[in-house]
């Protein structure tokens, strides 16, 4: 790692399994590699929907170091790892993925014709041969319209399968946007990766924009 910054071998990573956000990084002309960081997302007492998603980010960020580590024995090259995670808040109360249809079909009512706020949590970590990690998170938020959906619209979206799996049991890029007139933020924010975000703290901890490790040639609209 160089004093102002990763090297240009530095391999960028997504703690997540998560395809929507490989999908946005992807839509940027990035390829990623990806590890699935165990984390127990399992809400504290009493943690502000913020409070958790900011942990919960930086969590991921410093498991997905660990795993690399793990693997190799340590770096050969330096290492970006991007963490993340997203809750739809309703006041203080955090909707996260539904356990079942029954409660996906509840997160529903309760968005039905009301404004709520979507809130993700990312983190990036650093690190590199014989260096220390470092890691920063941000949070940011997008305030979300729900129209009036009835119980027939209900019934058939958790039929979709999509709610599944899905924070406030709902996905904007899919079936879930024909509920939302308007969001207030950024979209991709709903989706689960700010990339405005994401690219400032590239910037300020990496020491690189977030566009170089776009694929060389890649106009930032074609997938990889």
């Amino acid at each position: 790692m160089t004093p102002n910054g990763v090297g240009s071998r530095a391999e960028l990573v997504l703690a997540s399994s998560s395809p929507r956000r490989r999908q946005i990084l992807a839509s940027l002309g990035i390829t990623v590699r990806c590890v699935d960081a165990d984390v127990d997302e399992t809400p504290r007492a009493g943690e502000a929907p913020w409070a958790m998603v900011a942990r919960l980010a930086e969590a991921k960020a410093q498991a997905g170091l660990a795993m690399l580590e793990a693997g190799s024995g340590g770096y050969e090259a330096d290492v970006v790892v991007i963490g993340a995670d997203t809750t739809v808040a309703l006041g203080e109360e955090s909707l996260g993925k539904p356990v079942d249809d029954e409660e996906a079909r509840a997160m529903l009512r309760r968005l039905s014709g009301r404004s709520h706020q979507v809130l993700t949590g990312v983190a990036v970590a650093v690190a590199g041969p014989g260096t220390v990690s470092r890691c920063e998170t941000r949070v940011d938020g997008a305030t979300v319209d729900f129209r009036v959906i009835d119980e027939a619209e209900i019934s058939a979206y958790i039929v979709s399968g999509e709610p599944r799996g899905k924070a406030g049991a709902y996905a904007i890029q899919g079936r879930g946007g024909l509920f939302v007139p308007r969001i207030e933020g950024s979209h991709h924010t709903v989706v689960g990766l700010p990339v405005v975000v994401l690219d400032e703290l590239c910037r300020a901890l990496a020491g690189r924009p977030l566009r170089s490790w776009a694929a060389a040639g890649a106009d930032g609209g074609s997938e990889q």
